[in-house]
């Protein structure tokens, strides 16, 4: 079993017990080598409310620190843009992702951006 499948079994396993509401999103977290996505996901009718990545234009240039504080800042910038859209409580889905380093920074970042898990 490679990595990758060690992962996505992981993942359907979290996935069978985290389900997001309208009233709770899903915020989900997807890491590759070089960036991080998040977005806040409601399941019941299957929309992506809101999504930052290191890649959204709110964050070029600001390219200081590492992976590490930009993760930080796309769970910051997430924060706002969910209480744009009056979204103020997720549930955390990290993905099948071991919950340390980047993922643990994108929910610092939720967290200090006032979205409460």
């Amino acid at each position: 079993m490679s990595k990758i499948d060690s992962r996505l079994k992981r993942k359907n396993r979290i996935r069978k017990k985290v389900h997001g509401t309208v009233e709770r999103p899903r915020l989900s977290v997807y890491k590759s080598l070089n960036h991080i996505y998040a977005q806040v996901i409601d399941d019941t009718t299957g929309k992506t409310l809101v999504a930052a990545s290191s890649l959204s234009k709110e964050l070029k240039g600001n390219d200081e620190g590492d992976k590490k504080a930009s993760a930080k800042r796309v769970g910051t910038l997430l924060a706002q843009k969910a209480k744009a859209a009056k979204v103020e409580k997720v549930v955390f889905d990290r993905n099948g992702f071991p919950y340390h380093g980047r993922i643990a920074a994108v929910a610092d970042g939720a967290r200090e951006g006032g979205l409460q898990f």
